[in-house]
């Protein structure tokens, strides 16, 4: 059975994720440090909390820890994303675009380049202001993923 995992931290569409879930009786797990207040999501039935420390990527270890491969996971963060990927299930970011495994360490690799950019000083382009497209855009690619057969 598939499992919509969230890294809700900073996540702008964790409502819309979890109504798509819901309306497929998909269970959801919002992952979170201490930081993060999603009790509001919680009172929803088949809507779980994970709460985790405050220490780096300890949301991303927690979900990985949990993954099976029919599982989805909703992140922005493309290190987590690779990770997912690695157990075989699917990742999906919050404008809606889908991680490969095809693409996945091409897109590793950018990030570490534009992370050496800014630890010598340097700046680049930050992600564009987060739109209703996007969010149409995410609601629609996770309402297939969500109506797609696990894999076998």
């Amino acid at each position: 059975m598939t499992t919509l995992f969230i890294d809700a931290d900073a996540c702008p569409v964790t409502r819309a994720a979890i109504a798509l879930a819901r309306n497929r009786k998909v269970p959801v797990i919002l992952v979170a440090n201490t930081t993060q207040n999603f009790d509001r999501y919680l009172n929803q039935d088949g809507v779980e909390g994970l709460t985790v420390g405050t220490g780096p990527d300890s949301a991303d270890f927690a979900i990985v820890e949990q993954l099976t491969s029919d599982d989805i996971v909703v992140t922005q963060d493309i290190g987590l994303a690779a990770m997912v990927l690695g157990r075989g299930a699917r990742a999906i970011s919050p404008r809606g675009r889908t991680f490969h495994p095809a693409t996945i360490d091409m897109e590793m690799a950018v990030r570490h380049a534009e992370k050496m950019v800014r630890k010598s000083g340097g700046r680049h382009k930050g992600p564009a202001p987060f739109e209703d497209e996007d969010r149409e855009h995410f609601a629609d690619v996770l309402k297939r993923m969500l109506a797609a057969e696990p894999k076998a």
